[in-house]
């Protein structure tokens, strides 16, 4: 299969990119796949409501069927469409961060939805991005479109043009460019059909924001741990992971580089993820910054780039930095745990 590219300015309203856009829009009409940037990483985009749309999203990526996708729409009224009911936690949480990188769970309405986007569950995860390019495409398709990370399954997501193309080149209709994301990471995901509402997913809005609109909220605890039925998309199977073995590490900067050290005598190639911070104390083989520890943004930002960077090496090894869980802390570390499969190398008081 040919792969367009489309390139666009992400200042759509001043460019002439309405004609790709349009171009990319009709094949989304006609059930292709075409990946789009949001303001947290590409997206893969298929019209929700075809069987044979969607299931070229799993074929495409990979991806096995049981796990739910997120729908994303162009405005908050096309809601009334979409799902059963609207509380009043979810309407607060629409009007403060929407669009943006927010996923609201609700009891979806009957027969709009195809099932492969919602893996037989009654509800259904939807948000409105903030990235023009985004909702100028949802909004030309005329569709609700579901769209998980533009990668192939398991691989980190993809924050470039470039990573859709290297991962799905050949195997989707198109790719529409609209330069690198902003957050970097997924939309934070919440689930407003139970009371308190829970949070399922960290991601680019942090529990502590939710909860200065709406009150307590809870986080799923089995976040720490992999789902046999997953609630939302990106709960289920390791994800985000590089070739090599990756191990999070926790320590002194003395001790990460005696650890190192002993990994380079066993005749392992060592690579290191880490912060400008804590990379300008150590030695390693390889050495990806991902971002400035004293602002997390930034390391929300590289963290999924970083991460592919080490698929260009030969290292044996990474071993991450981990962070402080705090804000989108919360979301860094929980991609770093997918992505190191939950295994850790502790300093002993640490």
């Amino acid at each position: 299969m040919e792969t367009i590219r489309w390139t666009v300015d992400i200042n759509v309203e001043k460019s002439e990119g309405y004609p790709q856009i349009s171009e990319a829009a009709d094949y989304l009409r006609h059930g292709h796949v075409v990946a789009f940037p949001t303001e947290t990483v590409y997206g893969l985009g298929a019209d929700a409501t075809s069987d044979t749309a969607v299931q070229g999203i799993f074929d495409a990526k990979g991806r096995p069927s049981d796990n739910p996708l997120i729908v994303h729409i162009s405005n908050p009224e096309s809601l009334d469409e979409l799902v059963s009911s609207i509380s009043n936690d979810a309407t607060q949480l629409i009007q403060t961060f929407w669009p943006g990188p927010l996923t609201i769970i609700f009891n979806k309405k009957n027969g709009v939805f195809s099932d492969l986007v919602t893996a037989g569950l009654d509800t259904i995860g939807i948000r409105m991005p903030s990235h023009p390019v985004a909702l100028e495409l949802i909004t030309r398709s005329g569709k609700p479109l579901a769209a998980p990370s533009a990668n192939t399954s398991g691989k980190p997501s993809p924050t470039s043009a470039a990573h859709v193309a290297r991962d799905l080149t050949g195997r989707i209709k198109g790719i529409v460019d609209g330069g690198e994301t902003g957050v970097g990471l997924e939309s934070t995901v919440i689930d407003c059909t139970v009371t308190p509402p829970m949070i399922l997913r960290p991601g680019g809005v942090s529990a502590e924001e939710i909860e200065a609109c709406i009150g307590q909220v809870l986080v799923d605890p089995s976040l720490k741990k992999e789902q046999s039925v997953p609630r939302s998309p990106g709960m289920k199977y390791t994800h985000y992971a590089p070739t090599a073995p990756l191990y999070l590490i926790k320590g002194e900067a003395e001790w990460i580089q005696q650890t190192i050290n002993r990994f380079k005598g066993e005749g392992k190639k060592v690579g290191l993820l880490a912060s400008e911070e804590l990379a300008a104390q150590l030695t390693a083989d390889i050495v990806e910054v991902c971002g400035r520890r004293k602002d997390p943004a930034t390391i929300a930002r590289g963290l999924y780039h970083a991460i592919r960077s080490f698929n260009d090496t030969d290292a044996d090894i990474i071993l991450a930095e981990a962070f402080d869980e705090k804000g989108i802390g919360a979301a860094i570390m929980n991609r770093l745990e997918k992505a190191a499969g939950h295994k850790w190398i502790k300093e002993s008081s640490s």
